[in-house]
């Protein structure tokens, strides 16, 4: 069965920052001091861009002490690859229907 890509999470995914957000945190846990350094994004741009993320279901946090710890929920991301996969897979079957015009 065919579902539907989440739309919250392709807008959450399409701004380049937070591309690379996501790609740093795929290779590990890291804080907002770290992810600042990496991108060399404003302190303040880089909470909203975080915030979205964390609305988006992409990462979780964890505080440690003063600083936030930021995760990346890989099982997100494997659900997105599902429903692409299903996508391509729709296509690939879908190849040789073609609707007639009125």
């Amino acid at each position: 069965m065919l579902t539907s890509v989440d739309p919250d999470l392709i807008r959450a995914l399409g701004d380049p920052l937070r591309l690379k957000i996501v790609t740093l945190l795929a290779r590990e846990t890291l804080c907002t001091t770290h992810l600042i350094e990496e991108t060399g994004a404003k302190q303040t741009n880089l909470s909203n861009h975080l915030k979205v993320l964390r609305e988006a279901g992409l990462v979780e946090t964890e505080p440690c002490g003063r600083f936030t710890y930021y995760r990346l929920k890989p099982e997100v991301l494997a659900g997105l690859s599902e429903q692409f996969a299903a996508l391509a897979e729709s296509a690939r079957t879908a190849a040789g229907n073609k609707r007639a015009c009125p």
